[in-house]
């Protein structure tokens, strides 16, 4: 069993940055996907953190905005975002998948935080 916490979301304005923290409780250490979702649509590729840190991927719709990065020793998982915009309101949720896992797919998640919702508005 593994449970996630997300936190760090709230109201920013654009152009502003936020750290986004997802605590894993769990017994090993695992891969983790940022997903985000807006009302009415699918679940959105973020970022993805291999298990030892060595491996990240972005949707192209973040790179160079989002980075992804983990302390094991916390088991953590922070995703920071810079140059908010309005369309990156959405709750933002973390999910355990594996290293060889397609990391894009909500599918081959097998758990999930409740998520951290993110307001970006002037």
């Amino acid at each position: 069993q593994v449970t996630l916490v997300e936190s760090g979301g709230g109201v920013v304005q654009p152009g502003e940055s936020l750290r986004l923290s997802c605590s894993v409780i769990g017994r090993s250490i695992y891969a983790i996907s940022w997903f985000r979702q807006t009302p009415g649509k699918e679940r959105e590729f973020v970022a993805f953190i291999s298990r030892n840190g060595g491996t990240t991927d972005y949707a192209d719709s973040v790179k160079g905005r989002f980075s992804i990065s983990r302390e094991n020793a916390k088991k953590m998982v922070f995703l920071d975002i810079s140059s908010l915009k309005p369309e990156d309101t959405a709750v933002y949720s973390c999910g355990v998948t594996s290293d060889t896992s397609d990391h894009r797919v909500p599918f081959e998640h097998t758990y999930w935080g409740p998520g951290t919702q993110v307001t970006v508005s002037s």
